[in-house]
């Protein structure tokens, strides 16, 4: 090589950073941050959709140094809660009294505005009303004037009744009552004149609740639809046989709020960071008595539910497809669907969507791609909004 050429070869490579002789996959980890909300950017694959999520592209913006090596401390990942104040306007605390007790429920509200509709959320069994906080927020960014409403079951949460009971009653019934009865509450204390156009929204558990709701015409033509997450009648009664011994894989109690969100997020059980720091901390409770390393203890006994869970699904189809009002079903697989449903999709009585690459706690796992379709949903059954307004197109590959 001439001279020339030597110092025409080091003038390019000096344009170009000086690569480490020795590769350090630990330094490649760090977590992204969303440049708008300073909040992590979570890869929500999961193991049934590996080969969709390695299928992503991405499109560095121009001011990223593709070749910089990461900043700050390695493997560090936030773990600290996020208040509920960061989704909703307020919360509230609606006292009910019968002859034997008294429960206040404590629920969370953004109100909605004018003419537009309130999404009433219901939790599955174990969870809280900050299971919907995320979707939450992602259904007002695609309706602004929306209101949510969003509970905790008695048993759950924030939620108390005096005095304690030994047995908590969870029979269907019993909390679809409180359901309605938090809906009227909440209209008798925001000064409401009528309803506003209901979207009832229930995930596992909620979802039997909600859907015995809408049968039992209580809410009258409030109700414009309801949507049940990831329950079906078939798949739910079997999957009770072995509920025992998934309940006794869960750790006992945790160190800290930090380790329980931790878990959460690597045992997959919720598989979004952002959902997990929201609401696992609703789940958990700090128990001063507790000797030994994991004061941080369950909120709720799932285990002490047991009598309760045949009665919460069975005959649940059956209501669902005749129930008054739009109906949507959002699993995360079509092996969750049972005879009945498969009939009634083939019928149209009922929309039908499946996220494959999440796990059961769907809205928590995917909530913008949730929000997309819950939102479509209502445009397609609130009849003001279909006059005046086209429909959007919901760009959700995975729609069956």
């Amino acid at each position: 090589m001439s001279e020339l050429q030597r110092a025409f070869a080091k003038g390019k490579l000096a344009g170009f950073p000086v690569v480490p002789s020795e590769f350090n996959e630990a330094d490649e980890e760090e977590e992204e941050t969303d440049a708008f909300t300073g909040l992590p950017i979570v890869d929500d694959d999961s193991s049934s959709a590996s080969s969709a999520s390695s299928t992503g592209t991405i499109i560095p913006s121009s001011n990223n140094n593709l070749f910089a090596r990461p900043q700050g401390s390695p493997n560090k990942r936030t773990m600290d809660q996020i208040p509920w104040t960061t989704y909703f306007e307020r919360e509230l605390f609606l006292e009910s009294t019968t002859d034997s007790l008294k429960i206040v429920h404590h629920a969370y509200l953004t109100s909605p505005v004018g003419t537009a509709p309130l999404f009433v959320t219901h939790h599955g069994a174990g969870s809280s009303g900050l299971s919907f906080a995320v979707l939450a927020a992602e259904i007002r960014k695609r309706l602004p004037s929306a209101g949510v409403l969003s509970l905790d079951a008695r048993g759950h949460g924030d939620t108390s009744i005096s005095p304690e009971q030994d047995i908590l009653d969870l029979n269907l019934e019993t909390l679809s009552s409180d359901f309605v009865s938090v809906i009227d509450k909440t209209k008798a204390e925001m000064n409401w004149k009528e309803l506003p156009p209901l979207i009832l929204i229930g995930h596992s558990l909620g979802g039997a609740v909600v859907t015995n709701v809408a049968k039992s015409a209580k809410l009258g033509n409030a109700v414009l639809g309801y949507a049940v997450l990831d329950v079906v009648e078939g798949s739910a009664i079997d999957a009770l046989q072995s509920m025992q011994t998934y309940l006794s894989t869960r750790p006992l109690g945790f160190p800290s709020l930090q380790s329980g969100i931790e878990w959460h997020i690597r045992s997959r059980t919720v598989r979004n960071s952002l959902s997990a720091r929201t609401s696992v901390p609703a789940l958990l409770k700090h128990d001063p008595e507790v000797r030994g390393s994991r004061p941080w203890t369950w909120r709720t006994d799932l285990g002490a539910t047991e009598p309760f869970w045949q009665g919460w699904f069975v005959g649940l189809s059956k209501k669902f497809l005749e129930a008054k009002g739009g109906k949507l079903l959002l699993l995360a697989g079509t092996d969750r669907l049972d005879k009945e449903l498969i009939i009634g999709q083939m019928q149209g009585k009922y929309a039908l969507q499946v996220f494959p690459e999440a796990g059961h706690f769907i809205h928590e796992d995917l909530p913008e791609k949730t929000a997309m379709v819950i939102v479509d949903f209502y445009k397609r059954n609130d009849r003001n909004w279909a006059l005046s307004e086209p429909l959007d197109l919901v760009d959700v590959r995975s729609t069956v």
